[in-house]
């Protein structure tokens, strides 16, 4: 096990526990809200987005405690797409992380209720002092994390992409779409560090590169693992892109011309870091592990 991979699953542990004391539990009529709640959250996932949270606050020397509920609010935020995303109005899936999708186990209006509650509570789990002592900070990650996930981001990004299924894209319009439903969060999680840490405006502008470089390259490595894996390998369904006829990296590059490209994509994010030094290794790192992942 690399050094990453053995600092990866740590935070993994540490993040599914701050998730699991952050979920409501208990009885009452709304039970079954929580319940779905918790299953979008807890049931796998590679918690790469909180990953680079923590990470990135490492560079400033941030309280941990403080990371990882900035980090549990991303996923939140994350998972809360996924459960949106899966619903037969968007991408009609049956399958995430090897289990039947939220609306499949509970129903359509449990899964988009549970979607809400989790979107929601990640706002509550940011703004709360917990989260930093200075409100000013805790303002900026809510600025920052209603940008990257809403209208100007995420949800922007999957409006295009619904778009997308009607249209024949170039590889410019592909590139755009990708920053506003997947890179823009990426962006948040990697300034969220020098946010919490009340970083010099360079130390944000190194983030930001290293993040648009990243996000791009694992994309290209999602589509790669679309057309090449296995839905056993990634607990979802493979080849819908291609089914729909949908333009993607894979599709615009040839398999060889879209590894090329992700590969150069994570040396540049790793070269983005050079500000911050040997600190910076496991983000280095970390780009060239999303581009030659299995899952």
């Amino acid at each position: 096990m690399t050094p990453l991979e053995t600092h990866l699953g740590l935070k993994v542990e540490a993040v599914n526990r701050e998730l699991a004391a952050l979920l409501p539990d208990g009885n009452g009529p709304e039970r079954k809200l929580y319940e779905a709640m918790r299953y979008a959250t807890l049931n796998g996932g590679k918690r790469l987005r909180p990953f680079l949270v923590v990470s990135s606050a490492q560079l400033f020397d941030v309280p941990e405690r403080y990371a990882l509920r900035a980090a549990a609010a991303v996923e939140l935020v994350h998972c809360y797409s996924l459960v949106h995303d899966d619903l037969p109005a968007m991408d009609d899936d049956d399958l995430r992380r090897g289990l039947p999708t939220c609306h499949v186990k509970f129903d359509e209006a449990t899964a988009i209720l549970a979607g809400d509650g989790l979107l929601t509570l990640a706002f509550a789990v940011l703004s709360a002092p917990e989260t930093h002592p200075d409100a000013e900070v805790r303002c900026a990650l809510v600025r920052g994390l209603s940008e990257a996930s809403g209208a100007l981001g995420m949800v922007g990004g999957q409006m295009f992409d619904l778009e997308a299924e009607r249209v024949r894209l170039e590889l410019d319009a592909v590139t755009r779409l990708q920053q506003l439903k997947t890179g823009a969060l990426f962006t948040f999680c990697c300034e969220a560090g020098a946010v919490l840490g009340r970083a010099p405006e360079a130390a944000h502008q190194a983030l930001r590169a290293y993040a648009k470089d990243l996000g791009l390259a694992f994309q290209i490595a999602d589509d790669l693992l679309d057309e090449e894996g296995t839905e056993r390998e990634l607990g979802k369904k493979v080849g819908k892109d291609a089914a729909q006829g949908k333009a993607t990296f894979v599709s615009l590059l040839g398999t060889a011309g879209a590894r090329a490209r992700a590969r150069d994509l994570a040396e540049r994010a790793a070269k983005q870091l050079d500000l911050f030094g040997a600190k910076a290794e496991l983000l280095a790192a970390l780009a060239r592990y999303v581009v030659e992942r299995r899952t």
